[in-house]
């Protein structure tokens, strides 16, 4: 039993040196190396090769034991063929720099929130598509927004626009949604595939802003409203308001449907803006109907349509961790377990069997 207990004190002790110690580590090697210089990092995945790996640890599951060695050595022929393949490719070429084998479609995501507070990343990401990407290559939007703010969603647009104007063929996906300040940003690929249930459309405005001016007069409760500028202030919270401001925030939202509208006619020119324009949303068959999207069909089966002819990549850029960071996350996944051992010893002890 003072045996047992002595254990664990010394495991406990040991522990709690070790912590230290590495806590002491971390703050030096910090010290030492400041900040990353890079905010974020570039991940690649090649979709066909994964496919392709869980293609055969389906099929060797699937298959006899006695069979799985037939198999091993069938994908081994198979990888060193297209090695033979590509290697012959690249020796016809005059120049190996400037000549590409197969076209590849680069795959990036948004999922957009009321702020569409991805853009940044979007940005920075169709950056790096238009520099290292050929005019036949392919770009893949998998896209999911049901809008947001007039302003972000705009910007948001812009930088899908520029791969358009880069010449580069751009297909977005909607597997969910792409309404509003979504389809804002759909419309203006070259084709748009949707989902047969996805939601699409909602090209309109809206604004609710509550207002509680009676309530606080009822209490005596004064509100000024100062402003210079005869639409400074249109409509209020607090304030009463105005005949006049309340049909001048009208003609206001107007305006920005006007722009919503030239937008997407301007990028779907057979589409019958005045028709869909009406802040009505569609599901993807009735869309596909009315000209809002081009096909229907999930994401991921246009993805492996195009893998029988291109290589498909997936792109995205990941906030980069500070080494400090990821060496506290693995401290504390470490002390998680040395104390989930701890509970397990505890529960092997001569006072827990009494």
């Amino acid at each position: 039993m003072n045996d047992w207990l002595a254990d664990f004190g010394m495991f406990l002790a040991q522990l709690l040196s070790l912590v230290v110690i590495i806590a002491l580590a971390v703050a030096l090697v910090a010290r030492v190396r400041g900040e990353a210089t890079e905010r974020t990092r570039l991940r690649l995945d090649e979709l066909n090769h994964t496919r392709d790996y869980r293609r055969r640890r389906l099929t060797l599951a699937a298959s006899e034991p006695g069979a799985r060695k037939r198999l091993i050595k069938g994908f081994r022929r198979e990888d060193k063929a297209r090695g033979k393949a590509g290697a012959k490719a690249a020796d016809k070429s005059e120049d190996k720099e400037a000549t590409r084998r197969r076209p590849i479609a680069w795959v990036i995501d948004f999922h957009g929130d009321i702020r569409a507070s991805a853009t940044g990343r979007l940005a920075e990401e169709v950056s790096a598509l238009i520099d290292a990407a050929d005019k036949g290559d392919e770009v893949i939007v998998r896209l999911e927004s049901a809008g947001g703010l007039v302003h972000a969603y705009g910007l948001a647009a812009a930088e899908l626009d520029r791969l358009r104007e880069a010449g580069l063929k751009t297909t977005v996906c909607v597997d969910k949604v792409a309404a509003s300040g979504g389809y804002l940003m759909a419309c203006g690929a070259d084709q748009v595939r949707a989902a047969p249930l996805a939601v699409v459309g909602s090209i309109g405005v809206v604004a609710q802003i509550p207002n509680i001016h009676r309530l606080l007069k009822r209490h005596d409760i004064d509100v000024e409203v100062l402003t210079a500028g005869r639409y400074k202030r249109t409509l209020t919270v607090l304030g009463e308001n105005s005949e006049e401001g309340r049909e001048k925030f009208i003609d206001d939202l107007e305006s920005v449907h006007a722009l919503f509208k030239q937008h997407v006619a301007e990028r779907r020119p057979a589409l019958d803006i005045e028709t869909v324009a009406t802040g009505e949303t569609w599901y993807g068959r009735e869309a596909l109907k009315r000209g809002l999207v081009d096909a229907l069909g999930t994401s991921e089966a246009y993805l492996v349509e195009r893998m029988r002819e291109a290589r498909v990549i997936h792109l995205r850029l990941e906030p980069r961790r500070r080494f400090a960071d990821r060496l506290g996350a693995a401290v504390s996944a470490g002390v998680e377990r040395a104390l989930e051992k701890g509970l397990e010893v505890l529960e092997q002890s001569p006072l827990r069997r009494r």
